[in-house]
């Protein structure tokens, strides 16, 4: 991507979630001349990459494949001695017309929760033994407190305040209700690291290769420089 296309997402979210009100915690304000001066009492932020996150998955057409997000806490899974929180929490924005790849996480069960704007997609599939998905079987969901069983790629139908539960091995993507508009989702879940628990399906990647044509407007969450 390039860093203009990042700046102009960043904006549009921080827009998105002003209109709902929805207010952030101060280091996601931070400017990049600001996190230079940062010392290491910020470095929960550092080691848990907390904050922004755009993300094209590697396929360089953003409006139609990726979506924007905030970190706003996690724990990590690699450094339990140091940093004890056992869940994460995310904000994501997601436009309409943009679509998050069918994956799964290996060990992270996650609520995903539409909190504001359209009607969220989000369609399910069982996985096989070897990590392939399964076309065929149903798929039980959990639904606000409702289990629910659906046929293989189902997409279930998440309107504002309604979210589904996602355990480990069960895949997943995310789309806009066509007409509905854009949406501000939450994520409650197990710690996070993207670096290892996804399993995309077909392969994808997970960061974007920049493309420096302006400088940054924030620093995304693997790019602060170390206190």
């Amino acid at each position: 991507m390039k860093r203009s296309e990042i700046n102009r997402a960043l904006r549009e979210m921080e827009a998105a979630l002003q209109k709902y009100q929805i207010s952030l915690p101060p280091f996601c304000h931070f400017t990049p001349e600001e996190w230079k001066e940062k010392g290491a009492d910020y470095n929960e932020i550092r080691d848990n990459m907390l904050g922004w996150d755009i993300t094209d998955y590697g396929l360089n057409k953003f409006e139609k494949v990726g979506f924007s997000l905030i970190t706003l806490r996690n724990g990590n899974v690699k450094k339990k001695d140091q940093y004890a929180k056992t869940y994460a929490e995310k904000l994501i924005f997601l436009k309409e017309g943009q679509y998050s790849p069918n994956h799964f996480h290996w060990n992270k069960m996650e609520d995903i929760i539409n909190r504001c704007g359209g009607v969220l997609l989000i369609r399910v599939f069982n996985s096989l033994p070897d990590e392939s998905v399964d076309q065929s079987s149903d798929v039980t969901v959990h639904l606000d407190g409702r289990t629910v069983t659906v046929p293989a790629g189902t997409q279930v139908r998440l309107e504002e305040g309604m979210s589904i539960s996602i355990q480990p091995g069960l895949y997943h993507d995310f789309s806009v209700e066509p007409g509905s508009g854009d949406i501000i989702i939450g994520e409650v879940s197990q710690c996070n690291d993207d670096n290892t628990d996804n399993r995309f399906c077909p392969p994808v990647g997970r960061f974007p290769a920049i493309e420096e044509d302006e400088p940054p407007y924030r620093l995304l969450c693997n790019e602060y420089p170390q206190a």
